[in-house]
């Protein structure tokens, strides 16, 4: 055995932990593929498996589809907000009203919201933004 074989494997890099919500299995599979060479990727298919997830681990970015049966992404958004303020909230929909869109920004402070169909490239850059701004606002409180 030469010396270079019994040197152990350089360690991965840790990922970021996000968590993906979304009721279309189809859809989270496709998302979760597009994202997980960058992230620590969990999914839901329901928001109260989603909350389950959340009381198990901590995630940095939270991507929430907006119309789900079961409760739908935006009220998920708003108690996310309150109990786990430093991590980002992004929610996807094809529902595009204007006002629901401005409340949702303002009571889940989003830190961004996606109008589908979704490019993978801008969901990929808004989940390493949103992943860099958790970063920075935990910076900022500790």
């Amino acid at each position: 055995m030469s010396a270079a074989e019994s040197k152990p494997a350089p360690a991965e890099t840790k990922k970021d932990a996000i968590l993906l919500i979304d009721d279309e299995v189809s859809l989270l599979d496709v998302f979760k593929a597009v994202l997980e060479p960058y992230f620590d990727v969990a999914t839901a298919t329901s928001v109260r498996e989603a909350e389950f997830l959340l009381h198990k681990r901590s995630f940095k970015v939270v991507v929430a589809d907006h119309l789900m049966p079961g409760g739908n992404g935006m009220s998920f958004l708003v108690r996310a907000r309150e109990e786990y303020p430093h991590m980002q909230r992004i929610l996807v929909t094809g529902y595009m009203k204007p006002e629901l869109l401005l409340r949702s920004v303002n009571e889940a402070a989003l830190f961004r919201y996606l109008l589908k169909p979704v490019s993978f490239s801008e969901l990929i850059k808004v989940v390493q933004d949103a992943a860099k701004a958790s970063d920075a606002s935990g910076a900022a409180s500790a």
